[in-house]
């Protein structure tokens, strides 16, 4: 395929454009293979650089005076939730850029995609493709008798969606972990994804293909086993409600039976919403939808953002996270979770609780690394998941990872000096999953991004992101290391709409000036503290006089 053939009009003079927080701007649109450029140079040169790819929808609209069409305007609703709108004065034209917009917007091949086209303009002082790996993100674990990494995946035939790499038991060979994933839904064995500092393990995995013969699978059960200390047991939490769990058990599907996980305790913790994509995106949309609309003031307003089910979906995958890293801190219980095929809640969940008991994963190369071996290198399909923002449709398209980075601005929102990234880093992530000139959400999988030459051929997000003079953009001025686990509220009124990111085209930010009356209150306590420690220690030397012999 060539670009030339799906451009049908490469540039037009006298397009209007009409952007949130800007100036009417009159110029001249250029359309290339990747981007949408409208410059004007009248008073000053303004630009406006628009990746196709950012393209969610496209909606049009003729001006019709006495019966005739004259022109019309282009309004495009973006994934990164702008709306933008184009006025055209030529009918021809109006038509020539829609469909143009339309053929380049919605290329599906992600080798056409412009990481690959992309050149770095200023030296990489590390390469993100590389920085973080499995042997080096478990090295403390590693380092234990307990596990090792395995390779039986080396060539992505056991389970396609994990990395070649992973983390195991180590009394468990390869040919057992082979055969327990073919019982797995999507050969999505029980892996390691997290051991706390108490030797409590999180294990994730796919549902198992117990089926309506109630199949059996020795090997599976064999790696979950070695994973319990003697007179102790695990915990299996499965994602799903009792319904969706029958369902799937009337497609081969299911979940473990007491009799089969004797040293394991079975709960369900429904999140039937997050892996249900199209639900999941619609209520999304609802929730971009009532913060577009322009009742914000209004009473109703806040009940219908409740009633889109965003909030709630927050709210229940903080919450489950909560209960998870309950048994893992408090108890030291090793947690096997999953739901249906492993890629979404289960990521989700597993993310959130290593937010909750590990301090590295709420610095900015931590929640990087996070990421990396949560989402990326465990499979969730970015390529996919992601083909659709809040005003678009695709088949399987959900915004799981957008959920996940709205529960860690909640984190934010409740924690404010326990992170060193502010908000702008996750809005950033969010921007560059959905579109990008990086190659670090491209495709599903490490096998195809492998395959397509994806760390070979394009630039990573975090070689852009880590250079200290972007870096410095998204450092958290309030941040207060502390080792200390954190237990956000999961209350109703807890949850804080993410105006940064949702409401940012229609309601000016205040960030800078919320974060200055944190750093006020933050400089107070510490001298209160101070006081406080002074006063203690004149009062035990007082003590000390006047008991003195």
């Amino acid at each position: 395929m060539e670009f030339i053939e799906l451009i049908l009009i490469n540039k037009l003079d006298g397009v209007v454009l009409k952007h949130p927080h800007h100036d009417t701007i009159d110029g001249t649109v250029c359309i290339t293979g990747h981007h949408l450029i409208l410059s004007c140079r009248k008073e000053g040169v303004r630009e406006l650089w628009l990746l196709h790819k950012n393209i969610d929808s496209i909606e049009k609209k003729e001006n019709k005076g006495r019966g005739i069409v004259q022109g019309g305007s282009l309004f495009l609703k973006c994934k990164d939730l702008r709306i933008i709108q184009l006025d055209i004065s030529g009918t021809t034209e109006l038509h020539l850029v829609a469909q143009t917009l339309e053929n380049l917007s919605n290329i599906q091949d992600p080798s056409h995609f412009y990481p690959f086209f992309y050149r770095h303009m200023h030296p990489i002082m590390e390469n993100g493709h590389t920085l973080y790996s499995i042997e080096g993100e478990f090295t403390k674990v590693l380092a234990t008798e307990e596990w090792r990494i395995s390779r039986v995946n080396q060539h992505y035939t056991v389970c396609p969606g994990y990395s070649k790499a992973v983390v195991v038991p180590k009394s468990i060979d390869d040919e057992t972990l082979a055969m327990a994933a073919s019982f797995r839904q999507g050969g999505r064995f029980p892996v390691l994804s997290y051991r706390h500092n108490n030797g409590a393990v999180l294990i994730r995995a796919g549902q198992p293909l117990y089926g309506l013969m109630h199949r059996r699978c020795r090997p599976d059960e064999a790696i979950l086993n070695s994973i319990v200390s003697p007179g102790m047991k695990g915990i299996i939490y499965d994602l799903r409600s009792s319904n969706s769990i029958s369902q799937q058990l009337n497609k081969g599907g299911g979940t473990e039976t007491a009799s089969n996980y004797s040293q394991w305790k079975i709960f369900n913790r429904s999140m039937d919403e997050v892996d249900n994509q199209q639900q999941l995106l619609e209520s999304f949309s609802k929730l971009i939808e009532a913060c577009m609309s322009e009742d914000i003031s209004s009473d109703k307003w806040v009940s219908r953002l409740e009633s889109c089910g965003w909030a709630e979906s927050v709210r229940n995958s903080l919450h489950t996270a909560c209960i998870i890293a309950q048994h893992i801190h408090h108890k030291a219980e090793p947690v096997l979770v999953h739901g249906t095929r492993g890629e979404d809640a289960t990521l989700l969940v597993c993310s959130l609780v290593q937010i909750i008991l590990n301090p590295d994963c709420r610095t900015i190369r931590g929640l990087q690394a996070l990421i990396e071996r949560e989402w990326l290198l465990a499979g969730h399909p970015f390529g996919t998941r992601l083909r659709a923002g809040a005003y678009g449709s695709a088949p399987r398209a959900a915004p799981t990872f957008p959920l996940f980075l709205d529960c860690v601005r909640q984190f934010l929102e409740q924690f404010p000096c326990s992170f060193e990234y502010r908000q702008s880093f996750l809005v950033i992530l969010f921007e560059h999953a959905y579109a990008s000139q990086f190659g670090t959400f491209l495709c599903d999988s490490e096998q195809e991004r492998t395959s397509r030459g994806v760390y070979t051929q394009t630039t990573s997000l975090w070689s852009w992101v880590n250079a200290p003079d972007e870096l410095a953009n998204h450092i958290n001025p309030l941040y207060d290391p502390t080792p200390n686990v954190i237990w956000p509220s999961v209350a109703p009124m807890s949850y804080v709409i993410w105006e940064e990111l949702y409401l940012r085209w229609l309601v000016k930010q205040n960030t800078e000036e919320r974060e200055e009356q944190y750093r006020t209150i933050r400089t107070r306590e510490q001298q209160l503290r101070a006081q406080a420690q002074q006063l203690r220690r004149e009062l035990l030397d007082v003590a000390q006089q006047y008991y003195a012999p």
